[in-house]
């Protein structure tokens, strides 16, 4: 009885550390959950533009005094890709779209703090020529979008299967983890976007496993009344719906 009594708590301890260890893991590599730098895959123009201690990748297609768009994209996109699909969508808009750091040729390591800052810099650059700007934030990209579009002024939002928070959306894929007390990254949207008083449009995915339709509900009711409007793409997925004319559409009314 004592020798099985000493086995079952060894297996307890044994598991007590395993699972600690899984935490200290989770703690330290988290943010390489989170960003999957991507090279910038096509040769397009671009703008180097200085942010605190990096240099930034902006791919741009310049329109000297008209509309210009913001663009901020998701964890693993290479936004380089994007842009010819938004030229054809905005043909009359100035666009530049940010290549986080580490992403394309963009120099230093992303963070919630550094993104917030680097899409401060690029507003403020876009503004000195632009008088009208909208912007757009595409999953990570979102709480970006959000924060800015909270702190300075723009016309219009879209919002491309975005979440409340990013803690949210941790939680219900790693739900062994004590999630709350380990990230440290939590792009909280919701806590800030009765901020907002531009006119915004969240474009959910039906299918959408990674960022679940009910994480874009909750962020589209913390806005004001009247503010924001929730489209949702059927049949659509997390990865696929740029692929959906009805996305288009909706992405297209959205910054009208």
């Amino acid at each position: 009885m004592r020798a099985l009594t000493t086995l079952l708590l060894w297996l307890l301890s044994a598991l007590v550390l395993a699972y600690l260890a899984g935490c200290g893991l989770a703690y330290t590599w988290q943010r390489a959950l989170l960003y999957y730098p991507q090279p910038a895959r096509l040769v397009q123009e671009s703008i180097r533009l200085t942010s605190g201690d990096a240099t930034l990748q902006i791919s741009v297609r310049p329109l000297a005094g008209a509309p210009a768009i913001l663009y901020f994209g998701g964890n693993a996109e290479d936004v380089s890709g994007t842009l010819p699909s938004l030229a054809r969508l905005f043909p009359d808009h100035a666009l530049f779209l940010m290549h986080y750091r580490g992403y394309g040729q963009s120099t230093g390591t992303p963070t919630e703090p550094a993104l917030h800052v680097d899409a401060r810099a690029l507003y403020e650059h876009v503004r000195r020529e632009h008088t009208d700007i909208k912007v757009i934030g595409r999953s990570l990209g979102s709480g970006v979008a959000v924060r800015l579009a909270s702190e300075q002024a723009v016309s219009r939002l879209a919002l491309v299967t975005p979440y409340d928070s990013i803690e949210n959306v941790a939680v219900e894929h790693y739900p062994w983890l004590p999630v709350r007390r380990l990230i440290h990254d939590r792009f909280d949207s919701a806590a800030i976007a009765s901020r907002i008083i531009a006119p915004t449009t969240l474009i959910a995915a039906e299918h959408d496993t990674l960022i679940r339709p009910e994480r874009t509900a909750q962020l589209a009711a913390a806005f004001k009344p009247g503010v924001a409007r929730l489209v949702l793409i059927e049949g659509a997925g997390h990865n696929d719906i740029g692929a959906r004319l009805a996305y288009e559409r909706a992405l297209a009314e959205a910054l009208r």
